[in-house]
């Protein structure tokens, strides 16, 4: 049978691409630069290269049998999927942050906020956790400048090293949740090809004890 594995561009799918071949699940790198979408990379194998936020909804929707994605994009997107796997690469944070001077005590203590952010869904679940409305603003980059400018009161938004918000003059105010790769199936494909699948996790969790 064929497997197909949605890879999400960029650092993280690079990084997704070197474990696979050290655990030997695809057989030869994808070729830089290619403007192809699909590869084939191994007996009865192919990639298919996404954006990071599409991966979870190609697994779902059985396009793909295995797929390596943010947990970030599995929570924005409340995927019906299988996480079986951490993968150890592509920590990052999600977190509220707002201008420097601004206190945590000082944002949630607000009635009202405005909030812009690539991840609306997790915006929403968060601020109605801590019982405070928000209202969600929808942005696709320079998520920083909706507070710089003050089009927001603060933003949610992944980070890694900070550096960009120190750059903005933001700093973090609140923590909500850690994110780092994750490797997911679809349900149906995972069961029905279980023996196969299970082994494949079992080379991944190798290689992730090897390092």
């Amino acid at each position: 049978m064929g497997i197909t594995i949605a890879l999400p561009k960029g650092r993280l799918g690079e990084e997704a691409e070197k474990i696979l071949l050290d655990a030997k699940i695809i057989e030869h790198s994808i070729p830089e630069n290619s403007r192809k979408l699909i590869f084939y990379v191994g007996n009865e194998v192919r990639v298919i290269i996404l954006r990071a936020w599409d991966v979870p909804t190609y697994v779902e929707n059985g396009i793909a049998d295995i797929g390596i994605c943010g947990k970030d994009d599995l929570i924005e997107h409340d995927a019906d999927v299988l996480e079986l796997l951490d993968l150890k690469f592509g920590y990052c944070k999600m977190v509220v942050a707002a201008k420097e001077g601004i206190t945590k005590d000082s944002l949630f203590s607000k009635s009202y906020l405005k909030v812009a952010t690539k991840y609306p869904n997790i915006a929403k679940k968060f601020f109605e956790s801590i019982s405070l409305q928000a209202e969600i603003i929808k942005l696709y980059g320079s998520v920083e400048l909706a507070a710089v400018m003050n089009m927001s009161d603060c933003i949610v938004d992944l980070v890694s090293t900070g550096a960009t918000l120190k750059e903005n003059g933001l700093v973090v105010i609140e923590e909500i949740f850690e994110s780092s790769a994750r490797l997911i199936f679809n349900r149906a494909s995972f069961y029905f090809n279980l023996n196969l699948f299970m082994e494949l996790q079992d080379k991944l969790q190798r290689v992730l004890e090897k390092k």
